[in-house]
């Protein structure tokens, strides 16, 4: 399988990315870490957490996530070598939140040791931090790669003139740069992240890695009414907002698409991801092995023009 570079990192990977936001959640140690073998065992390596997960669910504090990616590497220390982990700071946690200096370090650290592991492959900033100069938070970032405690670094929900202005400051400055942006980005929320965003990311050769690229599930194609929002405890809450005429469109369109295609409405989705030019790998979740299969299959699939202008026009933002 084709690998990728993430942005001007020297990170490579086949293009699929496993969301690690159901570990310790919706998936149990048990599960999460058989997920991980069938996804490493497939040929996939790039695996995406965070220390906030799973923090909104009740009974949890947040790092649940990263604990069982720690468990399963302690386990087998030999599969460190075969997967590249990403988290990220900068959310709210019980000790705080930002990205001050003294938060990162104070996260780096504590996400080390519930991952079980010396180094973060890419660590990202989860979201902007307006109250802490950027020439603080990036060079902080440079202080923990000299160290060996990161190897890349990434940024997440920034708007794009914060995303310029940080690569201005690590031009002019001498400071590590973003090599990537994980954005809110799939069939029915295009313009989240096509404009200005894109943009930047495409100028400044950024590797983009979205997230809920599947539309919270509702791209798979198993909610298509409001009584189906219970299949899932993201139902109600992640794709109530799609049940109208544009999103049934989309559904057609990659209904369409995956009868043409012999496949499935999730292979579909992500392929029209892969094939966009900003975009490295989707990041996406499964908490059963069946899922998984429809996941991996994406970068095998070579949607054919008809059905990428369908799916575009059914898509177009408004």
């Amino acid at each position: 399988m084709q690998k990728r570079r993430l942005g001007k990192s020297d990170l490579e990977f086949a293009p699929i990315a496993f969301g690690g936001n159901v570990f310790g959640w919706t998936a149990d140690e048990a599960i999460s870490h058989k997920l991980l073998d069938a996804f490493v065992d497939a040929g996939f390596s790039f695996v995406d957490t965070a220390d906030v997960y799973s923090r909104w669910a009740e009974g949890h504090k947040g790092g649940e996530s990263e604990t069982v990616i720690g468990s399963w590497l302690r386990k087998d220390p030999a599969k460190r070598d075969k997967v590249l982990i990403a988290t990220k700071c900068g959310m709210e946690m019980p000790d705080g939140k930002g990205l001050s200096r003294a938060h990162i370090v104070k996260s780096v650290d504590a996400s080390l040791k519930r991952l079980n592991t010396d180094r973060i492959d890419l660590f990202q900033s989860h979201q902007d931090d307006k109250d802490t100069p950027q020439e603080e938070t990036l060079a902080a970032y440079g202080e923990l790669i000299k160290a060996g405690k990161l190897r890349a670094i990434g940024a997440s929900n920034f708007e794009a003139p914060r995303l310029a202005e940080a690569a201005k400051i690590s031009k002019e400055k001498g400071l590590p740069a973003y090599v990537s942006l994980q954005p809110h980005y799939n069939l029915v929320e295009r313009g989240v992240f096509e404009g200005p965003l894109e943009d930047e990311c495409l100028k400044e050769g950024l590797g983009v890695i979205p997230y809920w690229s599947l539309a919270s599930g509702f791209l798979t194609g198993k909610y298509r009414s409001e009584a189906d929002l219970g299949k899932s405890v993201r139902g109600p809450r992640g794709v109530k907002k799609y049940l109208n005429d544009k999103g049934f469109a989309v559904l057609k369109a990659v209904d369409d698409a995956a009868k043409k295609h012999n496949t499935s409405n999730t292979t579909v989705a992500l392929a029209w991801l892969l094939q966009r030019k900003a975009v490295t790998a989707p990041i996406v979740s499964a908490t059963n092995l069946n899922q998984l299969k429809d996941l991996l299959a994406a970068p095998q699939l070579k949607l054919d023009g008809d059905s990428v202008t369908a799916i575009d026009k059914a898509s177009a933002p408004a």
